[in-house]
């Protein structure tokens, strides 16, 4: 009985493994393809300088698990378009 147990809990294992596994490849899928998406705008709407640096700014938040890093990134652009605006 104890190798009958034993085989259970080891399908029982491998099951919710490969749902966990699932889960975190799906999700991953759809945060890359959206961190795709985000990108191609950012380059369609912003300057080649502009992009460049919240491009990099994105990773760096994601990799530093920073939001904050992109967020000033933006408010800096939001900014320098004041100015612009003002100065015009």
């Amino acid at each position: 009985m104890r190798k009958t147990g034993s085989i259970l809990e080891e399908l029982n294992k491998i099951s919710i493994d490969k749902d966990r596994n699932h889960v975190v490849e799906s999700r991953a899928e759809h945060i890359i393809e959206s961190a795709i998406n985000l990108i191609d705008q950012i380059n369609e709407y912003y300057s080649p300088d502009q992009s460049k640096d919240l491009t990099n700014r994105l990773l760096n938040s994601i990799k530093g698990k920073d939001t904050t890093k992109f967020s000033r990134g933006i408010k800096k652009i939001i900014k320098e378009s004041q100015r612009d605006d003002y100065a015009d």
